[in-house]
Parts: structure tokens; C-alpha cells; sequence
């Protein structure tokens, strides 16, 4: 391996060596330099495109060519006639400058070739063919290829650092809400061109008022031909385990026309390939229109569905079924319809072991050894329906209503070498229902106003079960706590269940109206309001000996171990801001006044709170150019807990996990400060983007943590002691004609005060990560992709101090050969190591081979292998706010599947 990748950096180079520079500068005939003005040459020898460039500001270009070879050089403007001239490149950078006339016809001009990129005001525009050579499947393939463009750890899309919150398939929405749908199942061929969409707008009438540059779009342009007819793709396979056999089907199929489309996408294997887990489909949003700008209030309503211990890359075994169905619709031109549902049905069976060591050593918890085995099984349903109505320019209405249920169940069994063996089962089967009404009226050239209105109920309702065995023992550390719970102790085994019911209700509005004093400034009042409700009812109880109930009273905290609780908050704020353009700054100062209440009723007693305050917030943008820009951000935010928190009762998270709420809990006020540049320059292809956050906490709603051995029992308070978490990100990307190199780093630092045993400690956690990487994109030769990952993480935790030092090195190699074979690898190596001079590791090697006969096969053989070298665990270390640990997580087998692909 060594000797390929070292013949493979001698080609770079020897390559670079060889080519030559041309530059200079492209005019009109006022001598005027011309900015984004395309460049491309041509290869008289094999009539291949073999480079590229666009005007910056000052009308300067640069090409890289290689010696002594003939060139059509082509050059094109909107408005400008076409030049085109033979070049003949020695072997000394060459000097070059253009003028291109008036283009007065109305005759089309014939390009030879497409530019790979081109911008057009706000939209960047990446024609798919001059970045494929063949390997490509899906979508993710040939975004990984564009320069400026990156598919995260998420699996989400990211444009100049920041996240593709939307993409479009022929201007229709396409599982309006979640990327990963769209890049992983349309297929490579039918791309036409990708377009980005920049300082993207939903509500058009609001563009002028707004700040959009944080919205970023993707449109995906279909090749002609993939219109008015189903087009897709169908995988079927099978292969065989050490255990059993394997299998695999996965439908994609696509229609569109001008008036609807519908997609769906189906998957049903055993391997463990899943195009969504469980938890993004719990957060999938489905693009749904919430308020625009914050009101600087934030309320939680808490997430009390399972807490899933496992995914699809660290599970021993997982079973996945998924169907989905998107459509669009246009009746007329003035309403569209659309909506998606979503089914996945999972099971998934894991075993972790773990080493876990407590902070202060000094309070006496002993370290711990685990051993679990889970099974979950999980149900998950979702259903959007969305309508815009735009009767005219000067009206739109738009209504969403998106509805989740699932069913979810959790059995494990963990041996803990403090506690011994226990049993613990959850199961929960919430409900949501989230409306979104908006409605955008433009009175005149001056004067706009926006409804916009969110309701959401919620219905959670989980269950917990857990059995401990009673070894009558007082060296038993759970025989403490089970007295104290009031538990019956004569019982041959603790058999503990709670039930919890969370009713959520919460409509959030706000009517703004914007005055647009001239054509660089306006101002904007804003009146809103968020109402919720929640009402929280939990209850713990014991199955006996003879299966009979027994409901314990509590030795500690006054003997409330129940609870039933009703919270209400409201907060009704008036908002002003103003906007200005000033030169290339863009300036938004504001505040929002608000009374908020508050009050909660448990125990017979009824807490009641309410107060106004006024939260500023500040925004500037510097626009150097229409591609690089500065955005500075201010704001102060005011954040209210929810009702769980509040709950005087006692709730058990798990056995050893118990706490209880603090009815008075007051708000958290927050200052946040962002920075954020960005530069997307295809002058000499560069883009670089860097983000620095901070934020301060004051009043921090805070944990105050006992331990009785292993078992921890909390209640909450307002610390006095600020929190603080300062975070700075950035990559770079330079492209050098088919090479492309980037280096990203990120740098986190974190403050936390933490009480154990009634004693304060700081926790404190410093991260540092840097990313070198390079990869190419040759359309006749292999590629290769090399990345390098180093991630050092300090943690100070009252008296121990730990650090861990992660080195990933990762190699992505793809060959398309005699233009039917497609090999695809991919392999890396991690090594984690600590302070205390532990060292583990672990590898993981995939590979791919497929053949078509060509392109334009209809049927397709795949052969693909993953855990190729047949690792049965990962390694990882991690720090949380007690402790620090080690794991050993076990994973599947090594799977080879035979697979048929046939192409609509």
C-alpha cells in the first residue's frame, strides 16, 4: 500500500511539473476589465476540455496547461460575442490579455463545451458530466467531486461551510427536510447540473427585507430525456453470513413532468445498509417553515423517546425496512401541493463493553466495569402535507402539517461489576402533530406584512422496567437506594417499573411589518407570542414475589416519588429592527421587549412567575465581493426549561439514575457572539470559509449529583457560576487542475461547573481536530482520495486530568475500467491513545466491483464486500461530566453480497 500511494504522489508531481501557466486579463472595448467571464481550452490533440477559469473582479484569469500542446482557447460573456483562438503552449508560462466585442445578434452561439462552472448572480451552477469519469452511482458521488462543495460526518450537505437546508429536483421539492434522501438514491446519470442557490428565499416578496445568507439551496437539473417517464433504479442480492443469509432490495424510481412528480425509494436487507437510522428520521424537520427570525426566547419541551444505544455502524446485527414516497403537484400555476410519508421499521442487536473511571476521586465512587447486550426494535412513521398559494404577486399563503408516530422498544442485559446483573426494558409510543400557517401581504412598493404561526401537540409516554437481583447483602450498593425508594426488600428480586405520560402543547405567532424607507434601508416591528402547556404524570411501583403491585412511599424527599403536574409559560414581546446598506456593510440592529409568566401547580401548591426584559441582538455583513463576505452576529437569549425539570417527584431515568425537579427553577440568560467568512474564488480556486462561535451562560440551570457508590440520585438549581463554550472551525479547499487539496481544523473549548457530593468542581474540555486532505478527479485514470484525521481531546475533571490522542489516516480509491468495470475501495486505520499510555485500534476495509457493459446498460452486476478484513470491534474513548471511559463496541461480520442492478 505504502509503495502505491508513494508512485501516486511521484505522478502529482511529476504531473504539476509538467504544465504550464496561462494568464491575463479579458476587457471590453472601453477597456473595461469583465468580471465572470469564462474561460475554457481545449485540446486540439484529443478535443477533451482540460481547462477552466472565471474572471475575478479585475477581469484576471489564470489556466493550467500542459507543454507544448495546441489550444482552442474560448471565451464567453453575456452580451459579448464569442472569441475563440489557437493557442500553441510551449514550455514558459505565457501571457495573454483578451477584448471581446458587442454581441448585437440575436443568433445563438455554439460552445463546444459547457464551463464545469459558472455563476449567475447568486446561483452557482456546476455542469455533473465535466466532474464524473464513470464511478459515480448516486448523487453523493458527484457532489463529493465539485469544488466548494463537502458531504459532512451527518451525511448533510455543506456549500461554502454552510448546510444545504433544502434540495429541489427540477424546482420541486424533494423530501423537503432531509438531504440524505436525495444524495444517496438518485442515481449519477440522470444529473444534469446542480445549481446553488445562494441567499435562497422561500418567500420571494420578503427578499429585499430579510437577511438570507445563511440559506443555502440545492436544485438538481435532469438530463432531457428523464422527464415525462419513470426513471430509477432496482437492487436485488444476497450473500451469505457465518450466521445466516443475506438480502437486499431497493426500488428507486422517479417521474417527473411540468406538473407533478413522484418519488419512491424502498429498502428492505439485513446488512446493515440504511439510507436514514432512526434518529434522522426523528429529526427530520420536513422543511418545515418555522418563524424566521428569533425571538430571542427559547423554550424546551424535553425529548423523553428512547435513547437508542446503537446505530447501523456499531450494531452485531440489523434488520431495516423502508418505505418512502415524495410528490408535487401543480393543478394550476398559482398552487402547488406536495407532501412525503415515510415508514422505516428496525431491529438492531448490539453489545458494548466499557471501562468507566468517576471524576473526583477523592468522593469515593468506585470505577466500574460493564458489560450490555441490546436489542431494539423501533416503528417510525411520518407524514408532511404542504399547499402555497400565490394568487399573485403581491399574496402568498402557505400551510404545512407534518404528523409522527413510532413504537419503540429497548431490551437490555448488563453485568456491572459493581452492581451485578440487571434487566432493564423501555418501550414508548409518542405522537406529534406540528401545523405551520404563513401568509405574506405586500400593501405597496413600501409596505409588507407577514403572518406566521406554528402549533405543535405532543404526546410521550414512556415505560420502564427494570429488574436487579436482591442478594440481601449490605455490601449491596443498590440495597441503599432501594430503602430509600421505599422498595418492598424482601423480595427475592427488585422488579421496579414507572410509568411517565407528557402532554406538550405550544402555538408559537408573530404578525411582522416591514416599512421599506428607500432602496438600502428598512425597518421591521415585529408583535408575537408563544403559549405552551405541558402536563407531566409519573408513577414508580414494584411487581412482588406473587405478581401483585406494590406502590412504595419514599424515605427520602419527603416521600413524593409520583407526580402529576400541570406548566404553563407564555411570553408576548414586541420586536424592532432596522436594516441598512451601507457601501458593502449591512447592518441590523434590534431588540425585543418582553413579558413573560410562568407557573406550575403540583402538590396542591401553585408556583407563579413573571417579569419583563428586553433582549438586544446585532447583525453585520461585510460583502468584499459578490463571493467573499464577513458576518458578525450578536445575541442574547433567554431559555426556560421544561416541565420534567420541574417535577418535585422522583423520576427514575434508570435505576441508577434517579432525580428530581425544583418547581422555582428561574431562567438561563445566554450571550452568543458568531463570526463566520467565507470565499468562494474561482479565480484561482480557492475556497475557504472560518467559523468562530462563543457563547456565556449565566444563571445555567445545573445538576446537583449524589452518588451513593454507582447510583446517582439529582435535583436541579440555578448556578451562579457562568458556563462558557468557544468553538472556531474553518477549511480550506485549493483545486490545482484535476488535484484537489484541502486542510480543515477545529478547536473547541468548553466551561462547566458541576456539583458532586455538594462539592463545586470545573470541567473544563479542550479539543483540537485537523483534517489535511487530497484527493483528484481525473476523468480517465484512477482517483484517489487521502485523508488524514488527528483529534487531541483534554479533559480536566475536578482531579483527573485525562487526554486522548485519535490518528485516522483514510485512502478512497476508484478505477473505471475499459469503460464497463468500476472498481471502488475505500480503507482506514484509527488509533486511540490516552495519557495514561493505553493504545487500541481498529481498521475498517470495504471494496466494490461492478460491471456494465457501458453507460447506458440496463442491467448491472455488483459483487461488494464490507469489514473485508473481518474486525469484530471498535474502540472509543470519551469524557462526559462524571466520568471518563473506554468502550469496545462489537460490530458485524464481514459481509460479501452478490448483487443485479437494473436501470429503468
Amino acid at each position: 500500500m505504502k509503495k502505491i500511494i508513494f508512485l501516486f504522489f511521484f505522478s502529482i508531481i511529476s504531473n504539476s511539473f509538467s504544465q504550464v501557466t496561462i494568464s491575463g486579463v479579458v476587457k471590453d472595448t472601453l477597456n473595461t476589465p469583465l468580471d465572470l467571464a469564462n474561460i475554457i481550452a481545449i485540446n486540439q490533440t484529443t478535443k477533451v476540455l482540460e481547462s477552466y477559469g472565471i474572471t475575478d473582479s479585475k477581469g484576471k484569469f489564470e489556466l493550467k496547461l500542459s507543454k507544448n500542446k495546441s489550444y482552442k482557447i474560448q471565451i464567453s460573456y453575456i452580451g459579448m460575442k464569442t472569441y475563440e483562438e489557437i493557442i500553441q503552449v510551449k514550455e514558459v508560462n505565457l501571457k495573454k490579455d483578451f477584448i471581446l466585442k458587442p454581441d448585437n445578434s440575436l443568433d445563438e452561439v455554439e460552445i463546444t463545451y459547457e464551463m464545469p462552472v459558472t455563476i449567475k448572480g447568486d446561483t452557482l451552477i456546476y455542469n455533473a458530466d465535466s466532474f464524473k469519469n464513470g464511478t459515480e452511482r448516486k448523487l453523493e458521488d458527484v457532489l463529493e467531486k465539485l469544488p466548494g462543495v463537502e458531504i459532512n460526518e451527518d451525511g448533510q450537505i455543506e456549500v461554502e461551510g454552510k448546510v444545504v437546508n433544502k434540495l429541489m429536483v427540477n424546482g420541486k421539492d424533494f423530501f423537503d427536510g432531509d438531504t440524505k434522501l436525495a444524495t444517496k438514491n438518485i442515481p449519477s446519470k440522470a444529473v444534469d447540473k446542480i445549481q446553488v442557490l445562494r441567499n435562497y428565499a422561500e418567500v420571494g416578496q420578503l427578499r429585499s427585507v430579510r437577511n438570507n445568507q445563511d440559506n443555502v439551496a440545492l436544485n438538481i437539473k435532469l438530463k432531457k430525456g428523464k422527464e415525462n417517464f419513470w426513471f430509477g433504479n432496482v437492487t436485488a442480492g444476497g450473500g451469505k453470513s457465518p450466521d445466516e443469509s443475506l438480502y437486499l432490495l431497493q426500488p428507486k424510481l422517479f417521474y417527473y413532468s411540468p406538473k407533478y412528480s413522484i418519488n419512491f425509494i424502498g429498502d428492505i436487507n439485513n446488512i446493515g445498509e440504511v439510507a436514514l437510522n432512526r434518529r434522522d428520521i426523528r429529526g427530520f424537520g420536513g422543511g418545515f417553515r418555522a418563524p424566521s427570525r428569533s425571538s430571542g426566547t427559547s423554550i424546551n419541551l424535553g425529548d423523553n423517546s428512547l435513547n437508542f444505544l446503537t446505530n447501523q455502524s456499531n450494531a452485531l446485527k440489523i434488520e431495516n425496512k423502508l418505505a418512502t414516497m415524495n410528490f408535487n403537484y401543480s393543478p394550476k400555476s398559482t398552487l402547488d401541493l406536495s407532501g412525503f410519508l415515510i415508514y422505516n421499521n428496525s431491529k438492531i442487536l448490539s453489545r458494548e463493553t466499557s471501562f468507566v473511571q468517576y471524576t473526583n476521586q477523592e468522593l469515593g465512587i468506585p470505577d466500574e466495569a460493564t458489560d450490555q447486550s441490546t436489542t431494539e426494535r423501533s416503528d417510525q412513521g411520518l407524514l408532511k402535507l404542504s399547499a402555497s398559494y400565490k394568487p399573485n404577486v403581491n399574496n402568498q399563503v402557505d400551510y404545512d402539517v407534518i404528523a409522527r408516530v413510532s413504537k419503540d422498544q429497548q431490551d437490555q442485559n448488563s453485568f456491572s461489576s459493581v452492581i451485578g446483573t440487571t434487566t432493564q426494558f423501555d418501550e414508548v409510543s409518542p405522537y406529534s402533530i406540528n401545523q405551520n400557517l404563513n401568509y405574506y401581504y405586500t400593501l405597496d412598493d413600501t409596505n409588507i406584512f407577514a403572518l406566521e404561526a406554528q402549533h405543535l401537540i405532543k404526546n410521550e409516554d414512556p415505560f420502564y422496567n427494570a429488574v436487579l437481583a436482591n442478594t440481601n447483602s449490605t455490601s449491596d450498593p443498590f440495597d441503599t437506594t432501594a430503602a430509600a425508594l421505599g422498595l418492598d426488600t424482601t423480595q427475592d428480586n427488585y422488579n421496579i417499573n414507572q410509568n411517565r405520560r407528557i402532554k406538550s402543547n405550544q402555538l408559537d405567532a408573530k404578525l411582522d411589518y416591514y416599512n421599506l424607507i428607500n432602496s438600502k434601508s428598512n425597518i421591521n416591528l415585529t408583535f408575537g407570542t408563544i403559549l405552551s402547556s405541558q402536563e407531566f404524570d409519573s408513577n414508580v411501583f414494584q411487581f412482588l414475589n406473587d405478581g401483585s403491585e406494590f406502590n412504595p412511599t419514599p424515605t427520602i424527599n419527603d416521600g413524593k416519588l409520583g407526580n402529576n403536574i400541570t406548566y404553563n409559560f407564555s411570553d408576548i414581546y414586541l420586536g424592532v429592527h432596522y436594516r441598512v446598506k451601507k457601501g458593502i456593510f449591512t447592518i441590523t440592529p434590534g431588540f425585543s421587549l418582553h413579558a413573560y409568566g410562568n407557573s406550575n401547580t403540583q402538590f396542591g401548591v401553585t408556583y407563579d412567575e413573571g417579569f419583563f426584559r428586553i433582549l438586544p441582538d446585532f447583525e453585520t455583513r461585510v460583502q468584499f465581493k459578490k463571493s467573499e463576505a464577513l458576518t458578525f452576529r450578536y445575541e442574547m437569549r433567554n431559555q426556560f426549561t421544561d416541565v420534567t425539570r420541574l417535577a418535585e417527584g422522583l423520576v427514575l431515568n434508570n435505576f441508577n439514575n434517579i432525580q428530581f425537579g425544583e418547581p422555582e427553577l428561574q431562567n438561563a440568560l445566554s450571550h452568543n457572539l458568531s463570526l463566520f467568512y467565507s470565499s468562494f474564488n474561482l479565480f484561482n480556486y480557492t475556497n475557504i470559509f472560518a467559523r468562530a462561535s462563543y457563547s456565556r451562560n449565566i444563571d445555567q440551570i445545573r445538576s446537583l449529583t449524589n452518588f451513593e457508590n454507582v447510583i446517582r440520585t439529582s435535583t436541579f438549581f440555578n448556578s451562579n457560576f457562568a458556563d462558557e463554550n468557544a468553538n472556531v472551525f474553518g477549511r480550506i479547499q485549493k483545486t490545482f487542475g484535476k488535484i484537489r487539496a484541502s486542510f480543515g481544523t477545529g478547536l473547541n473549548y468548553s466551561k462547566i461547573n458541576q456539583f458532586i457530593q455538594g462539592i463545586q468542581s470545573l470541567n473544563e474540555r479542550y479539543v483540537q481536530t485537523y483534517t489535511p486532505g487530497i484527493r483528484t478527479n481525473y476523468l480517465k485514470a484512477p482517483n484517489i482520495n487521502l485523508r488524514y484525521r488527528y483529534s487531541v481531546s483534554t479533559n480536566i475533571q475536578g482531579s483527573r486530568k485525562t487526554t486522548f490522542t485519535t490518528n485516522t489516516p483514510s485512502i478512497e480509491f476508484d478505477a473505471y475500467i475499459w469503460k464497463s468495470v468500476t472498481f471502488r475501495t475505500d480503507y482506514s486505520y484509527t488509533n486511540q491513545s490516552s495519557n495514561e499510555g493505553n493504545s487500541q485500534s481498529f481498521q475498517n476495509w470495504n471494496a466494490t466491483f461492478s460491471y456494465r457493459k457501458n453507460n447506458d446498460a440496463k442491467w448491472e452486476y455488483e459483487i461488494k464486500a464490507t469489514n473485508l478484513l473481518n474486525i469484530d470491534s471498535q474502540i472509543r474513548n470519551n469524557a462526559n461530566n462524571f466520568s471518563v471511559f473506554s468502550s469496545e463496541t462489537f460490530i458485524q461480520p464481514r459481509f460479501v453480497t452478490f448483487r443485479f442492478v437494473y436501470n429503468l
